[in-house]
């Protein structure tokens, strides 16, 4: 899932790339032993549709987000398996459009399901838009993965690198010997990600951005749209777009701006209807990092929704 608007001006903005083929029912590679099948669910937030990935050799493979409960995709998965015995299906995060047929799936190729926990979040606040971007109900994990822990799948071994941010249980897979990170919805190379609380945090969002610069993979894979290919500059560009955002964000509140509307609308110009409610969270995501560093401070308005002001006024 992508944030709704993206700066591409400064040189030091992520050069993003829509240039991308869903080829939507057929299994396509994109390095040896990773086979590529992007389901059929376009949207704003999905781009063209989620990429589900099929990692292994002639014999063995694993998994990762089956994607939308979705008959040919389901189909498409089992061609690109092509009779080859599943060892795990992996989950990078249990938003619905990455999980809701990972539950299904499993059973169909007798593979243990697993995926990271999901942290305890607090209802969102009155007024608060939720976006479509839930877990597919209680998924019955085998297992719960854990941060640095290594999986032998398919023919390599899979690093668990957890990522969390977007979602509070996303983790990337590094994978041995390839240079190559799945990284979900984390990294991607069409547009930023959007991070939309309760669940999603923006504090930890940035700190695994750093995370993944420590890091030697030199290619990434994510969940939706085409590769990244320079991952390094393009994560230090994404870290530069967040902080530039923040300083948008802070500007408007001491230019006089106290609502999360009034600063979408200053921040984010002509943008698309459909978008406003991701764009309010993200920045509410920002606003929820500048108080836990107490740089903003918010009560609640009279009619209940929440005001912000700087800490220094």
């Amino acid at each position: 899932m992508t944030d709704p608007a993206s700066d591409s001006d400064g040189s030091r903005e992520p050069q993003f790339s829509t240039a991308f083929d869903p080829a939507h029912g057929r299994p396509v590679s994109v390095a040896p032993g990773i086979l590529r099948v992007t389901a059929d669910n376009p949207s704003p937030f999905t781009f063209r549709g989620t990429n589900s990935h099929v990692v292994g050799d002639a014999a063995r493979c694993f998994v990762v987000d089956p994607g939308p409960a979705d008959e040919a995709h389901l189909a498409a998965l089992l061609e690109a398996v092509d009779g080859r015995r599943v060892e795990a299906v992996i989950l990078t995060h249990t938003h619905s459009d990455h999980s809701a047929l990972a539950m299904r799936l499993a059973a169909e190729v007798s593979a243990p399901l697993l995926g990271a926990r999901r942290k305890a979040a607090p209802p969102p606040a009155a007024g608060v838009p939720v976006l479509d971007a839930e877990p597919a109900g209680d998924l019955a994990f085998a297992r719960h993965l854990e941060d640095g822990e290594t999986l032998d799948l398919g023919d390599r071994s899979v690093e668990v690198v957890a990522t969390p941010g977007h979602a509070s249980d996303h983790v990337a897979l590094a994978l041995s010997g390839s240079g190559i990170l799945l990284s979900g919805d984390h990294v991607m190379a069409w547009s930023t990600s959007v991070v939309a609380p309760p669940d999603g945090s923006m504090g930890d969002y940035m700190a695994s951005l750093e995370k993944l610069l420590s890091r030697s993979e030199t290619r990434y894979l994510p969940g939706h749209g085409g590769p990244v290919e320079r991952p390094v500059s393009f994560v230090k560009a994404l870290l530069h777009h967040r902080r530039m955002r923040e300083t948008a964000i802070l500007k408007r509140l001491d230019a006089g701006d106290e609502t999360i509307p009034a600063i979408v609308a200053a921040i984010y110009p002509g943008l698309d209807p459909r978008l406003q409610g991701a764009a309010g969270l993200s920045v509410l995501a920002h606003l929820e990092d500048l108080q836990a560093r107490r740089l903003v401070c918010s009560a609640a308005s009279p009619g209940g929704a929440a005001v912000y002001w700087p800490a220094a006024r």
